[in-house]
């Protein structure tokens, strides 16, 4: 392998061409998803004469990797900086692939790539559902080089075919959760191989699994009532928002808002809610369907709608059909949740608080919070047939990750747009229409935080 290596030489040396980069490309993999995808992405990379290498962090990256080219790093997080980039530049690396960019090792590589002028791929559950997955330059969400300008969208769409968006591949859900507490589970019990690995997860996956089990449960029994609420609101043609909750160990939330828990957005909408909304109007919130529910979202929806004597006109909302919620909804409001996506699908009006890659001019409302709930205006159809456009033909592909007809047409994707004598980017559009990088435009007002601090 170093043989190998040093015959096409470091990442940083002069004396590899760009040529010889992209005839042969050595793909450097990091965490994905707890699924086979890296490792057979990789099998496909291998067979087109390119070389791939991955860093195993934990027992659960070994178990889902266990082909040639694994490495284990097994030092302290103060190790890898140096760790990463001896390996790059040791092994020739070209190519960074990777899911979420947010966390502390995949950070830390991002910034060595970067300054060595690599590229940099990221990966995800996709922006659509349900058989589609993000496959981005550079970053996603707030990070993502897709253009916010909604001219540049409607350019980047103009020459592309209309997708089909029909399902074509079944995902399973079974086998997500078997793999995933296989993958968590194992490399906790087994720690002590790995012994400087840390965990970008916030709670004990044991305490999770329970606590999410137990929740799924609760909610096949509540759905059901939050679902005769839906019927008889519309059926009474009582106007209704919708603010659909994300997960508060979520790096949407975490690393792409400017909320430094889910708490803070809570009470920020049912507070401008009270004060600005129509009058007999209602707020439902709704419960992320695989939250752990560890801390109690019922209980503080409840004290903050108290709190701004709006108890009577604010709903909380566990389980049900998302669907018919949209459909009859006024509006939406969110963090940054692809729930956005879905309810502008359905032609309601959208309001995102942190940063989103659909938070685009003329897509959703881009006012006020308090001015939202009586100046929203639906999407525009055009530029959402053309966000979509662009968004299949640029930063998603067709397939899943947990069922083999879906991982296998991922796996053929996704080798074909990371190989670049494919030339399946579409890359030199992206380029001219990339925005420069903003922190979210919509930062929390000062009043509204301190209004909160007490609830």
């Amino acid at each position: 392998m170093r043989a190998d290596a040093a015959r096409h030489g470091g990442a940083g040396q002069a004396g590899r061409s760009k040529l010889d980069r992209t005839k042969r490309q050595v793909f450097l993999f990091l965490q994905g998803p707890i699924s086979p995808f890296f490792a057979e992405m990789a099998d496909a990379l291998e067979a087109r004469g390119h070389r791939c290498l991955r860093v195993n962090l934990c027992f659960g990256d070994w178990l889902f990797w266990r082909r040639p080219g694994g490495i284990d790093f097994r030092g302290s997080r103060e190790k890898w900086p140096a760790f990463v980039a001896d390996l790059i530049d040791r092994e020739g690396v070209t190519d960074l692939v990777l899911l979420g960019e947010q966390r502390f090792y995949h950070k830390v590589a991002i910034a060595v790539a970067k300054a060595r002028d690599l590229k940099v791929t990221v990966t995800d559950f996709g922006y659509l559902r349900p058989d589609w997955i993000t496959f981005e330059r550079d970053g996603m969400s707030g990070d993502s080089c897709f253009p916010r300008d909604p001219e540049a969208v409607m350019e980047l769409a103009r020459d592309v075919p209309e997708p089909d968006l029909a399902p074509r591949y079944r995902d399973s859900f079974v086998t997500q959760i078997i793999w995933d507490m296989a993958y968590h589970l194992m490399s906790n019990w087994l720690w002590w191989l790995y012994p400087g690995y840390r965990s970008h997860q916030v709670h004990h996956p044991a305490l999770v699994y329970l606590s999410t089990a137990l929740h799924i449960l609760r909610a096949k029994r509540t759905g059901p009532k939050g679902d005769r609420l839906v019927e008889s609101l519309r059926a009474a043609g009582t106007p209704y928002y919708v603010m659909p909750l994300q997960m508060e160990n979520d790096f949407q939330l975490r690393a792409y808002s400017p909320f430094f828990d889910l708490k803070t957005p809570i009470h920020m909408v049912i507070r401008s809610f009270a004060a600005h909304a129509p009058a007999g109007s209602r707020l439902l919130i709704k419960i992320h369907p695989l939250d752990p529910n560890i801390r109690n979202w019922r209980r503080i929806v409840r004290r903050s709608a108290v709190k701004w004597n709006v108890a009577d006109r604010v709903d909380y909302i566990d389980g049900g059909q998302l669907a018919a919620m949209l459909e009859g909804a006024s509006g939406v409001v969110t963090v940054n949740s692809t729930v956005g996506m879905w309810a502008m699908r359905a032609g309601k009006p959208t309001m995102t608080l942190g940063a989103a890659v659909y938070d685009i001019e003329g897509l959703t409302y881009q006012g006020s919070l308090d001015r939202f709930w009586t100046e929203a205006q639906p999407p525009r159809r055009d530029l959402w047939d053309a966000f979509i456009k662009a968004i299949v033909a640029n930063i998603q592909i067709r397939g899943v990750y947990y069922r083999r007809e879906g991982l296998d047409a991922a796996v053929e994707a996704g080798a074909a747009r990371l190989d670049l004598a494919q030339g399946t980017w579409l890359e030199v559009r992206s380029r001219a229409a990339r925005r420069q990088r903003e922190a979210p435009s919509r930062q929390p007002e000062l009043g509204a935080i301190e209004a909160i601090q007490n609830v």
